[in-house]
């Protein structure tokens, strides 16, 4: 049904992260014993993004005790409980009340990074057709491709930059051309599946360094992955009442779906005319 999709595509999204973890860890790349902070539980149920925002920075400010350095706060939650608003409302605060320079972290451009790397290097090996992940994706190849990542200040601003196989590039630069090239984008499922622990391990170290030099970062995510950087400013966003998730997900298709049948001009009646029929063909679906 429309109320159990989101819930469903979460759990499905969460097990092939926890087989990318499970497989870092048995590889090595990462602790199988390592124990996160504890997450502080939200409950966002009748709470607009600025409450839900406030109560974060409250627990923000407590901890670092009115301290002016940086930090990274995590934010967890099922799909529809408001975690890209609330990034977006804390980054806000953060910047126009307490004078906060903030980042949003994102993963992306590591995985793509890494998958720009394997297929270049499948492009150099006279025994390679296009990108064979077999031969490429090797842990001693991931390992050699992780290391040719660098995540720090270059041009006065903190980037990552790209360097072997013949390729010197700063992901700021690239990020809209190379990065989002075919041959990228359409291998970055296969690399992903094998990289959450390079990406992980990359990534961790990357914020630590920012919030040493004053900066906070605002990280959303899933647990299995977001577990492994280490901050006491992990908070889960969560609905006491979660059939309101698809119940939101529900309301969000009726109305984009209704409004194409009306138009700037039409009237209340019209309007819930439209709401009714598209409900209708909603409900035979299911």
């Amino acid at each position: 049904s429309e109320g159990d999709s989101p819930l469903r595509r979460d759990c499905e999204d969460g097990e092939k992260l926890q087989r990318g973890i499970d497989l870092a860890r048995e590889r090595g790349v990462l602790d199988p014993n390592f124990v996160p902070e504890q997450y502080i539980s939200i409950d966002v149920l009748g709470k607009t993004p600025d409450q839900v925002a406030d109560e974060i920075l409250g627990t923000v400010k407590e901890r670092s005790k009115g301290g002016s350095g940086g930090g990274l706060v995590i934010l967890c939650g099922l799909s529809g409980t408001g975690k890209g608003t609330t990034v977006a409302t804390l980054k806000s605060k953060l910047e126009t009340q307490d004078g906060k320079t903030v980042v949003c972290w994102s993963n992306g451009n590591v995985f793509r990074s890494l998958t720009l790397l394997a297929v270049t290097w499948c492009e150099q090996q006279s025994d390679c057709d296009g990108f064979d992940p077999a031969k490429a994706l090797t842990s001693e190849n991931l390992a050699s491709f992780a290391g040719m990542l660098e995540f720090g200040k270059f041009n006065g601003r903190f980037d990552t930059k790209i360097c072997g196989l013949g390729l010197d590039l700063l992901v700021s630069e690239v990020q809209n051309t190379v990065l989002k090239g075919p041959k990228v984008s359409k291998n970055i499922p296969t690399v992903a599946e094998v990289t959450q622990g390079e990406v992980v391990m990359f990534a961790s170290s990357a914020v630590k360094q920012m919030g040493e030099d004053g900066i906070f970062v605002l990280l959303e995510g899933r647990e299995q992955t977001v577990n492994y950087f280490r901050t006491p400013l992990r908070f889960t966003l969560t609905l006491s009442d979660p059939s309101l998730i698809g119940k939101r997900r529900a309301a969000q298709r009726l109305a984009a779906a209704a409004l194409g049948d009306v138009k700037e001009s039409s009237t209340a009646e019209e309007i819930e005319k439209a709401m009714d029929s598209q409900l209708a063909m909603m409900s035979s679906e299911s």
